[in-house]
């Protein structure tokens, strides 16, 4: 079976060479030259834990093109994995998308059944189908086959997955796509397309719902004097909850939750319903994302001058994606104050400076960036920071004020160690401190 993959982006490529790994041939498409042009060379476009290795591997048995003839004319399956991205409203654009259908039909020798992988609104796979009928009746048929990869562990998660979607109105359909996967050792779901199309959102929405409870959870336990990290594993040790997305944090940034959060209520405000619980998922997560700066405010009351030092850039560990990344809005907030920031990450510091020039100062090591730093903020839960000794921060910076956004640190392993140490959902332990430092 042949099979072209329209995107090379997470979606795209992962699973591109996931499936090339598994002895398929594929093809895979993307509009930008540069990036194929990377790819025939062997180099990822963007970070990804194992990525360049698994590309090393598998890219000899994979053709990157950004021919629509070359890619299209004689596929058996086309995987949509293309941007599908936010409008102001929140609602899905899916433009790339019907580009892409549009190209199909016009190159297509045979017809073939489209497989949409990209994430869309319940219903898009049966307006597709309409497209396609209209184009070239009995040609083309369309599946729903979401995916569930994580950035940081998206290799990991495309070849072991907890399980495989497919969504398809008819039997043939289903079956060509379980063709592809039948060699996965996963349960797979057969269902209707519009059903498979809300397991993507219904799951993603229901992961931000986690993030965002444990973070007011969290929240709540500052005020009480609870500490946040017992709760968690208080509450996760019960199988009906379980531990996974109960650790507390900055919150969800990347290109899927907030999306996927934004997408779904807006679909439920269309159709006259308020979904409750997503609203409020938003809402939290948007509070949380500068909570790191309101912290910062109880230490300062003016920042204008100092020296912030802000470790980690990428939204998670494992990638350098700063889309809806917490950092950015801490770091426009506190350049909006006049402080001046230094950052560091070990991966994601050259996106940063090309997509926001002049913001901050870049720095190539932990120490560069909080050497006679006023204050620092973690931002990503990076191992370099999580095995950086706490005493190092009191023998370079200025004032030894860390706050931790990512809870990198047992609030025990600062004790003792001249630095005052703010987390999230847990108490600030070396207050003392500060208040010498006042009374000075």
């Amino acid at each position: 079976m042949k099979i072209t993959i329209a995107g090379a982006g997470y979606v795209g490529l992962v699973t591109g060479l996931c499936l090339s790994s598994k002895g398929l041939s594929v093809t895979i498409l993307d509009v930008d030259s540069n990036k194929i042009e990377m790819l025939q060379n062997g180099k990822a476009p963007f970070h990804e834990n194992g990525l360049d290795e698994f590309l090393e591997t598998y890219r000899s048995n994979i053709t990157f093109t950004t021919d629509p003839e070359e890619a299209y004319q004689h596929t058996d399956a086309v995987m949509l994995a293309v941007p599908t991205p936010e409008k102001k409203d929140g609602s899905a654009n899916l433009e790339y998308l019907y580009d892409a259908c549009g190209q199909i039909v016009k190159y297509s020798k045979k017809g073939c059944t489209i497989i949409v992988k990209s994430t869309v609104p319940v219903g898009t796979g049966d307006k597709l189908e309409r497209f396609f009928f209209n184009k070239a009746p009995g040609l083309f048929h369309v599946a729903s086959n979401p995916e569930f990869l994580a950035q940081g562990t998206a290799i990991q998660d495309t070849l072991s997955p907890a399980r495989i979607v497919i969504g398809a109105q008819e039997r043939t359909t289903a079956q060509l796509v379980w063709e592809i996967y039948k060699s996965f050792d996963c349960e797979i779901v057969v269902t209707n397309r519009r059903s498979a199309e809300m397991i993507k959102y219904a799951a993603n929405d229901f992961l931000a719902l986690k993030l965002s409870y444990i973070n007011e959870i969290a929240n709540l336990c500052e005020i009480v004097g609870a500490d946040v990290e017992t709760v968690s594993l208080g509450i996760g040790l019960d199988p009906r909850i379980g531990r996974q997305y109960l650790r507390p944090g900055t919150g969800y940034g990347g290109s899927c939750f907030p999306k996927d959060t934004k997408a779904l209520h807006w679909l439920a405000r269309y159709h006259d319903y308020e979904l409750k619980t997503i609203k409020a998922t938003i809402e939290v997560n948007e509070s949380q994302k500068v909570r790191l700066f309101k912290k910062a405010k109880k230490y300062y009351e003016n920042l204008s001058g100092l020296t912030v030092a802000v470790l980690g850039l990428a939204f998670k560990p494992g990638t350098d994606d700063l889309r809806e990344a917490p950092s950015l809005d801490v770091i426009n907030l506190l350049a909006e104050e006049g402080a001046n920031v230094r950052v560091w990450d070990p991966v994601a510091t050259d996106n940063f400076t090309k997509q926001h020039p002049g913001l901050a100062t870049a720095c190539q090591t932990i120490d560069e960036a909080i050497k006679d730093a006023d204050i620092c903020l973690i931002m990503t839960e990076w191992d370099e920071v999580k095995s950086y000794a706490p005493e190092d921060y009191a023998r370079f910076m200025e004032t030894p004020i860390v706050i931790d956004g990512r809870n990198c640190y047992p609030v025990t392993s600062f004790v003792g160690s001249g630095v005052l140490y703010d987390s999230i959902g847990r108490r600030a332990v070396g207050t003392e401190l500060l208040e010498k430092k006042e009374a000075a």
